[in-house]
């Protein structure tokens, strides 16, 4: 479903941050992505989402690149097929949170009876009319979660989506991320530091300066 092509990017400041980095995500597949800091694992998701471009290289979702298509149809390819998670939310303040969640929905023409549903399942029941204002860091990472979902997306991507969560909602949230990607036949990419996360995904790989490669397990003596 996604493919990375010998993707190169460097910072503003002109440091190589990805190297000829190429890798191949098939359609069903989650996978967790780990590594030091400032190892570019942020700035990959980006490129994926279509939020930045690689200096030289390229990004297919399904054998077509997304350097080809016109601005509308890369607009409407991350509208209808990704659902993001990012570590700033991008929660709207004047919006309730059914409203929030709703938007993908709404963009896409789809019934929005799901919403209701969505809330309990990030453990939010009956908050919709609440504001994002009337929330807490956590409580409202589990509504940018709720929204990436709500339309069954294609491709989920989310960049530390428990970091602001405690460890029994964290789980709860991995298992629902988990759940949706494989009810969906969807695939999936989580950008995190913790173990406890990486081990909900299919693989886990590692973000090193040379690219991408298979976590090694740790063994005990």
């Amino acid at each position: 479903m996604l493919e990375l092509r010998h993707i190169n990017k460097a910072y503003a400041d002109g440091r190589q941050v990805l190297s000829d980095l190429s890798y191949t995500l098939k359609a069903g597949e989650y996978v967790a992505i780990m590594g030091d800091s400032g190892v570019g694992k942020s700035t990959l998701l980006n490129l994926i989402a279509g939020l930045d471009l690689p200096d030289s290289g390229e990004i297919l979702i399904d054998d077509v690149a997304i350097s080809s298509m016109d601005d509308d149809a890369a607009t409407r390819l991350r509208r209808e097929a990704f659902g993001f998670v990012f570590q700033a939310f991008h929660v709207l303040p004047h919006l309730t949170l059914s409203q929030n969640i709703a938007l993908p929905l709404l963009l896409n023409g789809l019934s929005t009876e799901r919403v209701e549903h969505m809330l309990t399942d990030v453990g939010l029941p009956g908050r919709g009319h609440h504001f994002p204002r009337q929330l807490s860091g956590g409580e409202l990472q589990r509504v940018a979660i709720a929204r990436a979902l709500i339309h069954r997306p294609k491709l989920v991507l989310a960049d530390e989506p428990t970091g602001n969560l405690d460890p029994e909602t964290a789980h709860e949230v991995l298992m629902l991320i988990r759940t949706e990607i494989k009810a969906n036949g969807a695939s999936g990419i989580i950008v995190t530091h913790s173990d406890a996360a990486a081990a909900t995904a299919d693989r886990v790989l590692v973000l090193a300066r040379d690219g991408l490669h298979p976590a090694v397990a740790h063994q005990s003596a």
